[in-house]
């Protein structure tokens, strides 16, 4: 089961702040109720709760934390960057057949992005960034729509990473295979199509070139928010963040001179089952 709204599940509204924002906390502390009773129904005694970059960064982490474990019974772990990078990885190519050669994945989450870099489907590097969807949109953008500059600045804090990438793992540039996952580019990929509801089968496995990243960037960052909330494909709850996000793949998409990726509608959720059913 998947319920992927922003706000109920990645609650970063003030997440620069390094503080998770009460109304976000108390709307997923209210999924998680619903969580709780889906598993009581099917007596589900194995399960892991994860949290991510919002949690890693908030000083009051600790609060959503004891209400969830109050409700799950279990306490959610705080995974690493890196434990997250592999995870994603796992869950991302999961449906996808064995390919030699370097393989990168891309996950551009809400509070980070990470990029993992592997031969075949084997896990060698990952770096996390501390750029994503929201942290750029609460960062860098003052006027609705975001003013040219303000773009610019954005594109320019992820290029910058991306040059410390390159600097780092070179072979990032000599990739023969490029899946990107998660809300962003799933949702970019959507816009793209222009399918109303969320497609797996037309999405996944699509290509989205960087042309195309380009033109649905220009379209969305010209739009006011209320506009913007018109295109289809776009959930309105990501409309306020999407421009974030498209800036962030934007940004690496240049920077790492790809001319496509493909999509993959399996990520971190998959890498995580995946861990529990066969923890390698």
């Amino acid at each position: 089961m998947r319920r992927p709204p922003r706000s109920t599940l990645f609650p970063y509204t003030t997440l620069f702040r390094s503080l998770l924002d009460d109304f976000a906390i108390a709307a997923t502390v209210q999924q998680l109720v619903i969580y709780a009773s889906l598993l009581k129904q099917h007596n589900v005694e194995t399960f892991r709760v994860t949290a991510t970059e919002a949690c890693r960064r908030a000083s009051n982490a600790n609060t959503f934390l004891d209400q969830a474990e109050t409700v799950l019974g279990k306490r959610p772990e705080i995974i690493s960057g890196v434990e997250e990078g592999q995870l994603a990885y796992r869950g991302a190519l999961s449906k996808f057949a064995p390919h030699n050669g370097t393989t990168i994945v891309i996950d551009i989450g809400g509070g980070s992005t990470e990029v993992m870099i592997g031969s075949s489907n084997s896990l060698q590097h990952t770096s996390s960034f501390p750029v994503g969807a929201v942290v750029l949109t609460e960062t860098e953008f003052h006027r609705d729509p975001p003013r040219p500059e303000e773009l610019t600045n954005a594109i320019g804090l992820v290029t910058d990473f991306m040059d410390d990438l390159v600097r780092e793992q070179p072979q990032v540039l000599e990739t023969t295979r490029v899946v990107g996952v998660a809300g962003t580019i799933v949702t970019i990929a959507a816009i793209e199509l222009g399918i109303a509801r969320f497609d797996p089968v037309a999405l996944h496995g699509m290509t989205l070139t960087r042309e195309a990243a380009e033109d649905v960037f220009r379209t969305l960052a010209t739009e006011s928010l209320a506009d913007r909330k018109s295109n289809p494909g776009l959930p309105a709850e990501r409309a306020d963040v999407i421009v974030g996000g498209c800036c962030a793949l934007v940004g690496i998409m240049r920077r790492l001179r790809l001319p496509s990726i493909t999509v993959s509608v399996h990520n971190l959720l998959d890498g995580v089952v995946q861990h529990i059913l066969d923890p390698q």
